[in-house]
């Protein structure tokens, strides 16, 4: 069970108060069993279930929204604060990291899909995830050409060889056609502010060593010369960069995944030389740019490579996270450490799936572990000072793509063409405990708690919403 409650403070600075409390969406979830302890809540043309947008309680009152493996989804209730019987006790005067948000990504696999449902079922998915009768996302990562998740391998400059001035460079049909019309429609829906994260996969052929967009490779030549400041232009055309799993060329077994190698200090001499300098010249020196994209296994020593040059430094915001090794990487050892050491770089983690591995089912349709792993997730990066958690792909099909690489895997949506229809897993209903009640601008703050032997059998994180509302998420497994 999940629960995400928000309850009436007086200000910021009021004293510490205890908080717990129990969840009524304006169109409950029609629900679809697939077997013991898994459902699916079924949306389609005309029905999908919603929640009212957040009204915020009275000083001393809570209401509270509840996700359950017996079937609540965002169930809403209230009631009044009552202090007896106190194990948590929520301190908004301790402050730690501000929240930059939530949400999923826009692949080239996740609108194919969208866009193959009746228009308006699109629009009930889209106001599923971004508007508020929804989870309200207001994140959205947008790879740079093609991922995994395309149809096809493709960067955005393959009809030339040694276009170092990116003259040939054009969008692909993909985006034109299919993502932005796709883009403006979310705006659309959305209330809240949307912030794009853009993540190029692979480089244009003739900049690549195997002189192949797909494959494991290298760039060209060195940071500083002609291939790197092509590469720096490529940047140039998106508004938010990152350079997508730059180690998995490395490890990863499929010969045909598009990945360009970076190694910590290549990336480094990269943004030194090439990226810094070009993002300043071409207007774009509030762009926050991202280093690693990637699993947080090779923190803090990725963050001391470019910490550690000031140059470089004075170019990076933040750093980008994958959570694929975070069952065997501890958090304090890697995110705590790095917080501290680069307190000024905030910690976002960019990329989450379930089903990744070779072994796993793809689609494991219903699914309330594959959810509960998600919280699990959330709540302990959250309480490590990350500011933010981005899904991997909005939507994906009954197989979990497509994916020219074979690479499927699950999604908090899928997508069922062939009936107009598609079906909400837990997975995106636990997204939404925090996506929904957590808005930008959100900051976590303390909460202590009297469990036995200091051992407590919730999971939780406790923040201070912009508007003085102070909101808890509780996961209880």
């Amino acid at each position: 069970m999940v629960k995400s409650v928000l309850t009436g403070l007086y200000s910021p600075i009021s004293p510490p108060v205890s908080i717990f409390g129990r969840f009524l969406a304006s169109q409950p979830c029609s629900p679809k069993f697939i077997g013991a302890n898994a459902m699916v809540c079924v949306c389609n043309a005309t029905y999908c279930d919603t929640v009212d947008p957040v009204s915020l309680p009275d000083v001393g009152y809570y209401v509270k929204y509840t996700t359950s493996r017996d079937g609540q989804r965002l169930e809403r209730s209230e009631g009044q604060t009552d202090t007896s019987g106190i194990f948590y006790t929520y301190n908004p005067s301790v402050q730690h990291q501000y929240i930059k948000g939530f949400g999923g990504a826009l692949t080239d696999s996740a609108a194919i899909n969208i866009l193959k449902l009746s228009y308006a079922a699109q629009n009930q998915l889209l106001r599923s995830y971004f508007s508020e009768e929804g989870s309200e996302y207001n994140l959205l990562r947008w790879p740079i050409g093609c991922s995994d998740f395309s149809t096809r391998p493709y960067s955005y400059n393959d009809h030339c060889v040694d276009d170092f001035e990116l003259k040939c460079f054009q969008l692909a049909p993909e985006d034109t056609q299919v993502r932005i019309p796709l883009l403006h429609r979310i705006m659309a829906h959305a209330k809240r502010p949307l912030s794009l994260v853009g993540s190029p996969w692979t480089s244009p052929a003739w900049l690549r060593v195997n002189n192949r967009v797909h494959g494991k490779s290298t760039l060209k030549g060195r940071p500083g010369d002609r291939y790197y400041k092509a590469w720096a232009r490529y940047f140039i055309r998106f508004l938010d960069d990152s350079q997508n799993e730059p180690i998995t060329a490395l490890f990863v077994s499929r010969e045909d995944f598009p990945c360009n190698y970076f190694s910590p200090q290549l990336q480094r001499d990269f943004i030194i030389q090439d990226l810094g300098p070009a993002l300043v010249d071409g207007g774009y020196a509030d762009i926050r740019l991202m280093i690693l994209d990637d699993g947080r296994c090779h923190l803090p020593n990725w963050a001391d490579q470019v910490g550690f040059q000031l140059t470089a430094a004075a170019y990076v915001s933040g750093i980008g996270i994958h959570w694929y090794f975070d069952l065997v990487t501890p958090a304090g050892l890697t995110l705590d450490v790095t917080h501290h050491l680069y307190p000024d770089f905030f910690l976002l983690y960019t990329e989450a799936c379930n089903g990744f591995l070779d072994w796993d089912v793809k689609v494991a349709l219903g699914s309330w572990e594959r959810g509960s792993y998600y919280s699990r997730n959330i709540l302990m990066n959250l309480n490590h000072f990350v500011t933010g958690w981005i899904d991997w792909n909005l939507a994906l099909d009954m197989k979990g793509g497509p994916n020219w690489v074979d690479n499927n895997v699950d999604s908090p949506i899928i997508v069922n063409p062939l009936k107009d229809e598609f079906y909400k897993q837990p997975m995106f209903y636990h997204l939404a405990h925090f996506s929904k009640f957590i808005p930008e601008g959100s900051v976590r703050v303390a909460l202590t708690s009297k469990c036995l032997f200091g051992i407590c059998q919730l999971k939780t994180s406790a923040f201070l919403r912009p508007d003085g509302t102070a909101v808890v998420v509780v996961l209880n497994e």
